[in-house]
């Protein structure tokens, strides 16, 4: 949709800000001076009480918002409900053109939404602005498939004689509401990931973003705004988690897509039994490297991407390399260039662009982090470099041998921490990976293709990713994991179709 085409409300105008540096002489910071209004029925709305957000860099304010009352929720899911079906039934092309538009207002604004998302969230710039870029592909990934989802597929069914003259038509239909929970660490692009496929199915969606970081979620309101989708069609309500037990057993919400820690996420699945869940929860990511990649240039690019994605948003990734599981024969090479690229990250303002490794959310979070490397080392992991802590930054850390009853042994670390283990074959490497009770997904350094093939049977993960770490992820791709790492599958089409459920129509008397 062409900007100002089409619009209920036309561009809707940001809050007043003041400025305030993150750091004397550094980039600035915008932060409202009144309480930024959330999205209720696809228009904006204050309540009561208000929540300030503040960077975890420095503790600086970044913006206040308004946070809706018991009532107002009430209002959006009666909304949500009333609108249910006059959605479904919107044409496709009506809301592929209004994911269209966020593509378009997303890439037009794509600058000062990495800015709001790296004061927000902490995560250095260069990060944040690939988020943008993701949240970009997202949407317009929804858009495409909006247009060509649920085209419906014809079966004969005279392949036996009590189906003469018979035809079964199947289409998918929404099966209501849509419940996006979303996490503090992609505050934009896994907000889209609950949004996006919502809309594309026609489904209405009531997003709760994180408190930690609820700008992001609703900057994507803002977008949404501009549209002509129908009101009550959307919501975006930064509820507080202690009010969140109403909204998920509400029986006007069938679906529940969650993204966030493992507790939660299965007290979710617990309390809403008879509801479709997809649960996308933690990980223990483990980067295995096979004996066969063992030349100076192989063992420099997994160094190089095991440090990286070890520690980039803070290690703040389900997915993020927190295990390497290196063969004995490479084991001594590839250990000192690891650790060599790890101290060579810049730890630092996640508003400076040469910052690789920004805080972590809060200092809650890097004091935890702190304490289960202390608790490693005290039980006899030895501690190859980092270790130590900054407020709520923690630095770069690599260990090896840590034992397998500590915390940092056994649960995602969420933090940019990474330990070693050596093994002898690649039987043991793969014993060692799956060792874990998360299985979201692994990377798997070798040439060998049999190799590869025997790792995507043995390997209880989501997703195996070979020839570089496990932190790769393809928006467009079925996400998810085994084990304690969740249930059911992001990626927008496969989104869509956990939303939606087959409806058979059988038409009689036929000439086939």
């Amino acid at each position: 949709m062409p900007r100002g085409a089409g619009r209920r409300s036309g561009t809707v105008a940001l809050p007043v800000h003041d400025i305030h540096p993150f750091r004397k002489g550094g980039p600035a910071v915008t932060t409202a001076t009144s309480p930024q209004a959330f999205w209720l029925a696809g228009r904006k709305a204050t309540g009561s009480d208000t929540l300030d957000v503040t960077s975890p860099w420095d503790g600086r304010l970044v913006g206040s918002i308004s946070l809706p009352t018991a009532d107002q929720v009430e209002e959006a899911v009666s909304a949500a409900a009333a609108v249910a079906d006059e959605f479904s039934a919107t044409p496709a092309h009506v809301r592929a053109a209004a994911l269209d538009h966020v593509v378009e207002r997303l890439k037009e604004r794509a600058e000062e939404i990495a800015t709001l998302i790296s004061a927000e969230n902490g995560k250095p710039m260069k990060w944040a602005r690939g988020e943008v870029g993701r949240c970009v592909s997202v949407f317009r990934w929804a858009a495409d498939e909006a247009r060509r989802f649920n085209g419906g597929e014809a079966q004969r069914l005279d392949s036996d004689a009590g189906g003469v003259g018979r035809l079964a038509y199947t289409r998918r239909f929404p099966y209501g509401p849509v419940l996006g929970i979303a996490p503090f660490n992609f505050p934009l692009n896994l907000c889209a990931h609950k949004v996006a496929p919502a809309l594309a199915v026609g489904t209405p969606i009531i997003l709760k973003p994180a408190p930690a970081t609820p700008l992001s979620g609703l900057l994507i309101g803002e977008l949404l705004a501009e549209t002509d989708l129908p009101a009550g069609s959307w919501s975006v309500l930064p509820v507080p988690n202690d009010r969140m037990p109403e909204l998920v057993q509400d029986e006007r919400l069938p679906i529940i897509s969650f993204t966030g820690s493992a507790p939660v996420g299965w007290s979710i699945l617990d309390s809403a039994p008879r509801k479709r869940v997809t649960l996308e929860l933690g990980g223990n990511g483990a980067a295995i490297v096979l004996g066969d990649f063992d030349s100076e240039a192989d063992l420099d690019w997994a160094a190089q991407r095991i440090a990286t994605f070890s520690n980039y948003q803070g290690g703040q990734s389900c997915i993020s390399v927190q295990r390497v599981i290196a063969d004995a024969s490479v084991y001594d090479r590839l250990v000192p260039k690891v650790v060599t690229a790890v101290e060579a990250l810049r730890t630092g303002d996640p508003s400076d662009p040469a910052t690789d490794v920004g805080p972590l959310v809060s200092e809650d979070a890097a004091k935890r982090v702190e304490s289960w490397v202390d608790e490693a080392v005290s039980k006899g992991a030895k501690l190859l470099t980092g270790g130590e802590r900054d407020g709520a930054t923690y630095a770069p850390t690599v260990l090896e041998n840590v034992p397998a009853d500590t915390q940092l042994g056994c649960e995602e670390a969420f933090g940019p921490v990474m330990s070693f283990t050596r093994v002898d074959g690649e039987a043991e490497a793969f014993a060692a990976a799956n060792d874990s009770k998360y299985g979201l997904q692994a990377g798997l350094f070798t040439h060998d293709i049999q190799a590869a093939f025997r790792a995507h049977r043995a390997l209880e993960m989501g997703g195996v990713v070979v020839g570089d770490v496990p932190s790769y992820r393809a928006d467009q791709m079925p996400y998810g994991g085994a084990k304690q790492s969740g249930v059911g599958r992001e990626g927008v089409r496969f989104a869509m179709e956990d939303y939606t459920y087959e409806r058979v129509m059988v038409l009689t008397g036929l000439e086939l």
